[in-house]
């Protein structure tokens, strides 16, 4: 599901500029509290590798149903360059979470496709406390 989200994010720039894509990357792992207090904001930390030079961080992707929140990187990817080098450098990002609900979170973070194309998650639950 997240690949096909990857190409709605596809774009092309004009022809003076390098073609660019988006790209959602893996989260190779994230910290977290052991639990929340409600109405507190908690930084989350996301690490992730960085594919080639030629990909760049461009967003968190973050989707909320009920208590669930999907979470990967959305990385900015230039076609043309043709000094691309892989190098799987790992990398971290945050974002800031606030505690609204009472009972728990469980968060998936997304880690890539399986051999036949399922989708991967690092799924993490984390109870909140008045």
């Amino acid at each position: 599901m997240l690949f096909t989200l990857a190409t709605l994010f596809s774009c092309s720039v004009g022809d003076d500029s390098p073609n660019t894509y988006m790209e959602i990357l893996p989260v190779e792992s994230a910290s977290l509290p052991d639990e929340f207090e409600r109405g507190e904001v908690y930084e989350i930390s996301l690490t992730y590798l960085r594919v080639s030079n030629c990909h760049t961080f461009s967003d968190i992707y973050y989707t909320k149903e009920a208590n669930k929140r999907t979470v990967a990187i959305v990385s900015t990817v230039f076609v043309n360059n043709e000094n691309c080098i892989s190098n799987n450098d790992e990398l971290e990002t945050s974002f800031n979470f606030e505690v609204t609900n009472s009972d728990s979170y469980i968060f998936k973070f997304w880690q890539g496709e399986d051999e036949y194309g399922e989708d991967q998650y690092l799924i993490v639950e984390v109870p909140v406390v008045d």
